[in-house]
């Protein structure tokens, strides 16, 4: 009887605990998160930090709500534009003819007309510099056939990056039913756009430029200036993309680098210009003065090769996806990170390519993240005849 009641007292004094100790640490959650939304006032009603080699956010107000992008859109363009470049499918060069359905979009444009001809080159000045709505239509069109046809490309592109609360319905951002994205889907795209073509920064950093309109009428110049004011207003800012319309409200896709360390300062629905500026620069302000980077370029430390079973050879030679990178917000406790080679794949077969382990990074007990080790050859499973020549050889090596 005695060993009962101590055995309920123990179990009701654990009960009892486990939620007090859940409720404590979802305090200090709250209290971390409401610290940090104390140090950042932000207005706006979506915003999101993200640092842009790791991914990581760093700073999070409402970003998964669907909200009206305006012109930010056109970093969807850009993004599908650099990648027909990279494919071959157009050259900096390529000509692009205007249609009249191009021509015809109102609000930002540059004022081409049908049947103009530009090259890529000039399209892409027009729509990063100037937000040009005809340029981006004009571009979409040269490269899916039609802007409806571009669309579904942009959209299934959204799909393929995890852009959740995306849906597009233009190529430019002009007021269309469902044509929305949220701040976290911005920052993503964003980020896609910025490490793999870096050279987008060459055109977003123009101030002012011209280009030559040449119609029937005959040649003239046409100034562009950058619609981005941001550029002059934050030390280190580069990009990316402004976006306006009376019922989306002032958005923008900020980015800016200090000391190699690149940011991504999305806000949306801001009410007026001089709040998506404010909220853009406590974001990034936030950011470069708490986040320090860690990053492992030998992931593998130099060992290439990782054992399997029942293969033609004991071994594949691998190698890691890329480098392993993570921020840590405020004080840098990168000396405490510690790694471990966790096998995926162990059996043969193996083929060139496949994920046969990863190197997972941990601070403590908390994982911070992880690298793919890829596999570099293919390694065929062991048959019988394998296992008879194995035998043969080891024979006469004896004799």
């Amino acid at each position: 009887m005695k060993q009962r009641i101590v055995f309920g007292l123990i179990l009701i004094l654990i009960l009892s605990l486990v939620p007090s100790n859940l409720l404590v640490a979802e305090k200090q959650k709250d209290k971390n998160t409401q610290s940090t939304q104390a140090m950042i006032d932000i207005q706006s009603p979506s915003a999101l930090l993200m640092e842009l080699n790791s991914g990581q956010i760093l700073f999070e107000k409402d970003g998964d709500t669907a909200r009206r992008p305006a012109s930010v859109t056109k970093i969807m363009t850009m993004l599908l534009a650099f990648e027909a470049l990279d494919s071959g499918q157009l050259s900096l060069d390529s000509m692009v003819t205007v249609s009249e359905h191009a021509a015809s979009m109102g609000g930002s444009q540059v004022f081409l007309e049908v049947n103009e001809q530009q090259t890529v080159e000039d399209i892409l000045k027009c729509m990063i510099v100037s937000s040009a709505n005809d340029a981006a239509v004009a571009m979409g069109e040269t490269i899916a056939g039609s802007e409806e046809a571009f669309v579904q490309m942009m959209n299934q592109r959204a799909k393929e990056l995890g852009m959740e609360n995306t849906n597009f319905a233009n190529a430019c951002g002009l007021e269309a039913e469902g044509h929305v994205m949220s701040a976290k889907d911005i920052a993503i795209l964003s980020r896609e756009l910025l490490l793999h073509h870096p050279e987008v920064l060459e055109y977003s950093t123009i101030w002012m430029d011209t280009i030559t309109h040449k119609t029937n009428k005959g040649e003239s110049e046409f100034g562009l200036a950058n619609t981005n004011k941001f550029l002059k207003k934050y030390d280190g800012a580069n990009g990316l993309k402004t976006g306006y319309t009376s019922a989306a409200g002032f958005s923008m896709s900020a980015t800016a680098t200090r000391n190699g360390t690149t940011l991504i300062a999305v806000v949306m629905g801001s009410k007026t210009k001089d709040i998506r500026y404010n909220d853009a620069t406590k974001l990034l302000d936030y950011g470069f003065a708490n986040c320090s980077i860690y990053e492992d370029r030998k992931v593998l430390d130099g060992d290439n090769q990782v054992k399997i079973e029942n293969g033609v050879k004991d071994t594949v030679t691998v190698e890691a996806k890329g480098a392993f990178t993570h921020v840590f917000i405020g004080s840098n406790e990168s000396d405490k990170v510690t790694k471990k080679l966790v096998i995926v794949k162990e059996q043969a077969p193996i083929k060139k390519g496949d994920v046969v382990a990863k190197v997972e990074y941990y601070q403590g007990n908390t994982l911070l993240g992880s690298v793919d080790v890829l596999a570099l050859k293919s390694i065929e499973k062991q048959q019988y005849h394998h296992t008879l020549e194995k035998i043969f050889y080891q024979f006469i090596n004896i004799y």
